[in-house]
């Protein structure tokens, strides 16, 4: 990224933290040896701190800068926070898809910084997470222009050719809801510290409702508000969605129903208001007007979208307990991950509720 193009720098990121920092002489050196351009002038390191899984890196240069991807402190689940997948899809997708930033250099040797990594391009904007950016706040239809531009970039992703974006190999096309459930279940089973009956009675349900897919599609397998970037003073216009490492084949509405997961409504109950990752004032769509500006634009049958509701709960549900096992054993000293625990409790009470709710 030039000079040029950088409207910010710092203000989105914090001191690298004490357990997630690495020799950044030895990354430096090992960045120059490949001729990243711009390396040859002295690196300043800094961390993104919003995320709560893969750890991410602003690497400034002076005149560049780019952005280092690298998995969780700790022994990860098989499959899980994949940079090798996460690099072989960003290095192709970006071609295809403007908002995917383009992946540049992959590291898959522990010794540079003590885990795999990739760099890629800076992308510069606003992430939201559960307060409206000051930037917005004077713009009176912000909530619902990014409820727009977030859903409408849904459906284009899904309409990408994975034959022609060179992807056509990155998940198999049969089974994929199967392999959904029984996949997270088997994380369940890894990552739990304490039961929750909830968690049986939704693995119940999921195996027991199954949809047949109607379509398959390049999958982001993560897509929610604060994995995407607006622009710096239009939230209208999306420029980037992040965090590609479970991408895959599969049924495009698992996506739309792992944003309906996410996704905040003022009478939603206050547990689940409590965990939500985005602002919860009015202005943004209804979870219900997002399906319905979805199949618009995407011509899919969105009728058993509450299949996949379920489906986006019960797996944030393992994901928090994913990252609450890691505080547990004393893999991260991150303090945000102590609720972390009653977290996975309550979305796998809200999965159930709406479950029983579809009947």
């Amino acid at each position: 990224m030039l000079m040029a193009d950088r409207e910010m720098s710092a203000e989105d990121t914090i001191d690298v933290r004490d357990d997630e920092g690495f020799d950044t002489r030895r990354l430096a050196g090992w960045l120059r040896a490949r001729s990243l351009p711009g390396s040859d002038a002295p690196l300043r390191v800094r961390q993104f701190g919003g995320g709560k899984a893969n750890l991410t890196y602003l690497l400034d240069f002076g005149t560049h800068e780019y952005v280092l991807r690298r998995p969780p402190l700790g022994p990860v689940p098989k499959g899980a926070h994949d940079m090798t997948r996460e690099f072989g899809v960003l290095s192709r997708l970006h071609e295809h898809f403007e908002p995917a930033p383009r992946a540049l250099l992959f590291c898959g040797d522990p010794a540079v910084i003590g885990a795999d990594f990739f760099v890629m391009d800076r992308r510069h904007g606003r992430v939201v997470r559960q307060t409206m950016p000051d930037a917005y706040t004077g713009i009176p239809d912000a909530a619902a222009r990014m409820s727009d531009a977030l859903v409408d970039t849904l459906a284009d992703l899904h309409r990408v050719d994975p034959v022609a974006a060179g992807l056509a190999d990155i998940g198999r096309i049969d089974g994929f809801l199967e392999r959904q459930v029984e996949g997270w279940t088997r994380r369940w089973q890894a990552a739990k510290v304490f039961e929750i009956d909830s968690m049986n009675a939704v693995h119940a349900w999921l195996v027991a409702r199954r949809p047949v897919t109607q379509s398959t599609a390049l999958v982001h397998n993560d897509y929610k508000l604060d994995n995407a970037m607006f622009a710096i003073d239009d939230p209208g216009h999306l420029v980037a969605v992040f965090d590609w490492d479970m991408c895959t084949l599969g049924d495009p509405l698992a996506d739309l129903g792992a944003m309906l997961t996410y996704w905040c409504e003022p009478d939603d109950p206050p547990e689940f208001r409590a965990i939500a990752t985005m602002p919860a004032g009015a202005g943004f769509a209804t979870r219900a007007q997002l399906v319905q500006r979805y199949a618009r634009r995407s011509g899919l049958d969105v009728s058993a979208i509450r299949y996949y509701h379920v489906l986006g709960l019960y797996r944030l549900a393992v994901i928090l307990a994913q990252i609450y096992v890691r505080y547990h054993r004393g893999q991260t000293r991150d303090e945000r991950f102590v609720p972390f625990g009653e977290f996975t409790k309550l979305a796998a009470g809200w999965a159930l509720r709406i479950a029983d709710a579809a009947g």
